[in-house]
């Protein structure tokens, strides 16, 4: 299984008035996380430039469970979760390490991502070796 992690602190742009992380950073911090795993995956930000070829995001689930607040680490831990023919389907878990250990659970998120050729804007299918890193 190919599952990577990344770590943000949680500064002022990514909280409203309240201090609380606001939906859109929480889906800022899903997409440094897919890229990265993009990149274990083989596709890194340059080749997809070399290549033209991207992954295009068709959904994006994400379920709320407890508020980031400002000053806080938040913790993605990305993985490829399926793939089929044309389709990957990543899933991250967004967690909050306490003082004494413990950790909490601040989303859950799944996207479901499709490989475009680009500029003709056509399906590619999954890489082979994708298949290998599902459970």
């Amino acid at each position: 299984m190919k599952e990577i992690e990344i770590k943000e602190t949680v500064l002022f742009y990514d909280t409203d008035c309240g201090g609380v992380v606001s939906n859109i950073a929480y889906l800022r911090f899903v997409e440094k996380a897919r890229a990265a795993l993009f990149t274990i995956l083989g596709m890194d930000l340059l080749s997809m430039t070399e290549t033209m070829l991207f992954p295009v995001v068709i959904r994006t689930e994400i379920d709320y469970r407890n508020p980031a607040r400002l000053g806080h680490e938040v913790t993605v831990t990305a993985r490829l979760a399926a793939v089929d023919k044309v389709r990957a389907t990543c899933d991250f878990l967004l967690t909050l390490a306490g003082p004494d250990e413990t950790t909490k659970t601040v989303a859950e998120a799944r996207q479901i991502v499709a490989l475009v050729q680009m500029p003709e804007g056509r399906p590619k299918r999954i890489p082979s070796e994708w298949f290998i890193f599902i459970e």
